[in-house]
C-alpha cells in the first residue's frame, strides 16, 4: 500500500487490508490472527476480525494525523 492509501484508511479496517499493508496475504493474515500472533491489536466481533488503523500505523512507524496533534496555545484562543 502507498502512504497515500494508508493515510486515507478509516478508523478500523478489516484483517485482509491490514495484512496487505504489512505485505501479508489473506491466508497468512488469518493464520496469524487465529493463532493470536498478528503483529498488532485485533478486535474480534463474532467471526469478523478488525484492526484499529492507529495501531497499524504505529506498527509501521507512521502517525495518524487527525488534527489533535496541535500544540496548546496555537489555536488562537486566549
Amino acid at each position: 500500500m502507498s502512504l497515500t492509501e494508508l493515510a486515507e484508511l478509516p478508523a478500523v479496517i478489516d484483517l485482509v487490508t491490514a495484512g496487505r499493508a504489512l505485505g501479508l496475504g489473506r491466508t497468512k493474515s488469518y493464520q496469524l490472527a487465529k493463532a493470536g500472533r498478528f503483529p498488532c491489536r485485533i478486535i474480534r466481533i463474532g467471526k469478523t476480525y478488525l484492526v484499529p488503523t492507529a495501531d497499524l500505523l504505529a506498527l509501521l512507524g507512521l502517525q495518524q494525523n487527525d488534527g489533535s496533534d496541535r500544540k496548546a496555545g496555537t489555536d488562537g484562543d486566549r
